[in-house]
């Protein structure tokens, strides 16, 4: 397992990591499997949408926060940061991306964003490559 930093600038902000991502896949030299991406913290998380036009992004993070104010009256949690777990509870902590021949097998449009709900701070991703052992890579004895 490998662990990303990433320092967040916003309290609430989707940063994309698909190239650090890649970088660990590369590292690893496993050519097919899957690669988990796990989020440590329950005001942040992790997604895979567009990241061909930055305004998509934009408009997440904005209704976000119209969705999901950040003060409510009924709001209990000592902390002041309820929104924050709840948006974290809407995204996951993590996403499951299967690879081929060392390539994440993402749409044309898509990359993996790390969400900050609750920033700024700095934040850790683990990525976990897990190699496919599928039945063409077992030998069977006689």
């Amino acid at each position: 397992m490998e662990t990303i930093h990433v320092h967040s600038r916003a309290e609430v902000e989707l940063i994309e990591v698909t190239s650090q991502i890649e970088d660990i896949l590369r590292r690893s030299g496993v050519r097919r499997g899957v690669a988990v991406i796990y989020v440590p913290h329950t005001t942040a998380g992790v997604t895979v949408n567009e990241n061909a036009d930055a305004t998509v992004i934009n408009d997440i993070v904005e209704d976000l926060k119209r969705l999901v104010p950040r003060r409510q009256p009924y709001y209990r949690h000592r902390e002041g940061n309820s929104a924050s777990h709840f948006m974290a509870s809407l995204f996951g902590p993590s996403v499951s991306i299967p690879f081929e021949n060392g390539r994440l097998a993402l749409g044309t449009w898509q990359g993996i964003f790390f969400c900050e709900f609750d920033g700024p701070r700095t934040r850790r991703i683990h990525v976990q490559i897990q190699a496919d052992q599928g039945m063409d890579d077992l030998r069977l004895e006689d």
